[in-house]
């Protein structure tokens, strides 16, 4: 019997701000029903735009969960990638048989036998089209916090330590979608103090 199987993978390990996203992606075995896939990363903006509502649209089962900054610093950015492909997993376990993760290290407590594949965005297609959603999903919301904080000009870097956005980060402080653990983001909030003061900014701990 084929096995139907979950392929999950995240976008936005390295930013200094925003969510990482995690997606999980289950097919009908055999045949996959969306031509064109591939690592997310090697695709262009539009070419994953196309390819996003095509795997909604075909898969058995697809989720995707955003781990906000806040958990980020609550669990730090392992634990957190960790969390939410756990979460994603669960989401799909009502048609998938087991899963496929993207990456060296799997998640504890699974719910169903699941194997990690290193690069397994270029080598699985369910994989591959989790990657596509988790990156569509994560870009989606960086123009949301563009519109909400234009200063840090998320919509062209989407929270990435970029020159532009470290020096944005050295003029105006953090705002509330930045990643208060990683080291530039504590750094420019030291500098700063008054950003903790800013409505919806958490306090300094």
């Amino acid at each position: 019997m084929s096995l139907r199987v979950a392929g999950i993978d995240e976008a936005g390990r390295g930013p200094l701000a925003g969510p990482v996203v995690v997606a999980a992606v289950v097919f009908s075995p055999g045949r996959v029903p969306v031509n064109g896939l591939d690592d997310s990363k090697a695709l262009t903006e539009k070419q994953r735009e196309l390819l996003y509502p095509r795997i909604l649209e075909r898969a058995l089962a697809w989720k995707i969960v955003f781990v906000e900054a806040e958990e980020i610093d609550r669990r730090n950015i392992f634990q957190a990638t960790m969390h939410g492909m756990r979460e994603a997993l669960l989401g799909v376990m009502h048609v998938a048989d087991c899963a496929r993760i993207d990456g060296n290290r799997l998640p504890k407590d699974l719910p169903c036998p699941a194997e990690a594949w290193v690069g397994g965005d270029a080598r699985d297609r369910s994989i591959m089209a989790a990657s596509i959603l988790a990156k569509v999903a994560r870009d989606a919301r960086m123009r949301d916090l563009h519109a909400q904080y234009p200063q840090y000009g998320f919509d062209r870097h989407k929270g990435y330590p970029s020159p532009l956005h470290l020096d944005a980060l050295r003029r105006f402080g953090p705002c509330p979608a930045h990643r208060r653990s990683f080291a530039p983001v504590r750094a420019a909030l030291a500098a700063t103090p008054v950003q903790a003061a800013l409505p919806g900014f958490p306090p300094a701990t």
